[in-house]
């Protein structure tokens, strides 16, 4: 029995091994496709959209292992890819501030992060793997009932979304409490949508929410109501819209990315190792950065599939 364990270990090692060589032997290719993974529920038991925190670890080490690092989600829509050469940008989102993401426990009358929760088990990794990098985005519900309004903390609701900010992190938009916005009219979606922005300013003065979730993945009747206004003195104006699912996106240098129809990739793990196995199987598909954030490396045969309008600071590089 100790030796079949042992064997199996030995395996384990060198596919993480070998899949970690191969990600560093991959050519540069910035026109590849890109992982924005959605989580929800960091808690008990494994479920649809629920991860459990040890399985959550388990996908941080599956995707360091594999290559990939951490960008924030406004690099990503800036066009700044700043991961290490031979690497792959992943993005991290959490949608509905549910309390397992970020819970705070007493430890002998000092406040701590909880090691269970989203925020305790990343921060952890990156203790242990600090090139993968720090970068999230929390789509959370301000004004909704328990337990989704600020990760259910109300006596700590305004310390969090300080320290995410202050530590690295983004806060995104996600209406105020997770209105299908397909089903209101234009003076209730924008309402939605500023006074989220109002609530999370009483904690955070002058962070503007930059990323939209549409709950549930709808739209509403004109897009436009969602991506800027202005509704009791409270202006919103949003640079992505972010969808339920879609799978892997576009490079944001391609003709074919559309931040306004954002596709991401359910952090399940049958989706996830399926989308990872993908691009072992698919290089070609997939993002690798050249580690030079001023410059576009591509496939010289790829010219004519980068977006018209890449900023003049940028230089394209054909391999």
């Amino acid at each position: 029995m100790r030796l079949i364990l042992v064997a199996v270990l030995l395996l384990t090692a060198a596919l993480i091994l070998a899949s970690f060589v191969m990600a560093e032997s991959l050519p540069a290719n910035e026109l590849g496709r890109i992982m924005i993974l959605e989580y929800h529920k960091i808690d008990y038991p494994e479920e649809r959209w629920t991860r459990t925190p040890e399985n959550f670890r388990r996908d941080l080490e599956m995707l360091y292992a594999r290559g990939y690092r951490l960008q924030s989600l406004t690099a990503l829509l800036e066009g700044r890819v700043t991961v290490p050469a031979g690497t792959t940008p992943v993005v991290l989102t959490f949608d509905d501030s549910s309390p397992g993401q970020f819970r705070y426990v007493d430890r002998n009358g000092t406040l701590e992060i909880d090691p269970k929760c989203g925020i305790g088990v990343l921060e952890a990794f990156l203790k242990e793997k600090p090139d993968f990098g720090r970068a999230a985005t929390f789509f959370v519900l301000p004004g909704a009932s328990r337990p989704n309004r600020l990760f259910n903390q109300p006596e700590h609701e305004g310390r969090k979304l300080r320290w995410l900010v202050e530590n690295g992190y983004e806060i995104g938009n996600h209406t105020l409490w997770h209105a299908n916005l397909g089903k209101y009219d234009e003076a209730v979606v924008r309402t939605q949508l500023a006074d989220a922005q109002t609530w999370v300013q009483k904690h955070v003065p002058d962070y503007k929410l930059r990323t939209l979730a549409l709950p549930h993945g709808v739209y509403p009747k004109d897009v436009t109501w969602a991506l800027t206004g202005t509704t009791k003195g409270t202006t919103y104006r949003h640079e992505a819209i972010l969808m339920v699912t879609g799978g892997a996106a576009p490079s944001p240098f391609s003709a074919r990315f559309d931040p306004v129809h954002l596709p991401r990739i359910q952090a399940l793990g049958r989706d996830l190792k399926g989308w990872l196995d993908h691009f072992d199987k698919n290089p070609a598909d997939r993002f690798v950065s050249d580690g030079d954030a001023s410059t576009v490396t591509i496939a010289t045969t790829q010219r004519d599939r980068l977006k018209p309008t890449l900023p003049k600071s940028l230089k394209v590089v054909e391999r």
